[in-house]
Formats: structure tokens, C-alpha cells, sequence
């Protein structure tokens, strides 16, 4: 089983997403019921920061196209943090930065959401 791991944590009315280890088809589930949580307690606004990830796979990719919709159909949205060149060269390469916000720095993701309200 490959490793990885998902936690969550909040700052004001933003959750954070850390990602951990390789993201891919056995390990997405887990991603998944992390935002189905999300959407439970009603918390749309979320920044994943991927700092420690080390592999994704298109199943993990998927799994933000499956959500996104509903994050913003919520006035929320799903912003994007800390991520390393060779894992946005993948998003880039799928037209991903054209649909979601990149930060170099968590906490300027953070600042877009509270800026807007």
C-alpha cells in the first residue's frame, strides 16, 4: 500500500488539507472522505497544501474536479498551496491553473478566501 496521508485542520472559517506521501487510485478514497466530511460540517472554503506530497496520480487529480463544483456552488472554493514544480507541471499540463488558484504560500491562499469577505 503506497503511502500517504490526509489531515485536516482549520484557521477561522478556511480548512486546510495537508497532503502527505502519493496520492493515486488506492489512496484517493481517503482524500475523498476527507471532503465528504467537509461538505458535511459545511466548511466550502478549503486550501490544500501539497508541501509534503510526493506523487499524484490522475484518480488524484480527479478528486478536486469531483469536488469543486460543489465548494463553489457553496461559496466556497478550493485553492491550491505549497505545491513543488514537478507536481504543478502535471496540474499545468491538464489545464488545471485555468480553473483553480495556485499559491507559492499557504497563508496567501488563507488571505484570497478572507479578502473576499
Amino acid at each position: 500500500m503506497a503511502d500517504f496521508n490526509v489531515a485536516t485542520r482549520g484557521l477561522g472559517g478556511v480548512k486546510i488539507i495537508d497532503l502527505k506521501g502519493y496520492l493515486d487510485a488506492h489512496t484517493a478514497p481517503d482524500l475523498e472522505k476527507t471532503f465528504n466530511s467537509l461538505i458535511d460540517e459545511k466548511n466550502f472554503k478549503v486550501v490544500v497544501n501539497f508541501d509534503e506530497l510526493k506523487y499524484i496520480s490522475s484518480a488524484g487529480l480527479g478528486v478536486f474536479m469531483a469536488y469543486v463544483e460543489t465548494m463553489r456552488e457553496n461559496s466556497g472554493d478550493i485553492k491550491f498551496a505549497k505545491m513543488k514544480d514537478d507536481i504543478y507541471n502535471i496540474f499545468d499540463l491538464l489545464g488545471f491553473p485555468v480553473l483553480y488558484e495556485f499559491f507559492k504560500e499557504e497563508k496567501d491562499a488563507i488571505d484570497k478566501f478572507n479578502s473576499k469577505i
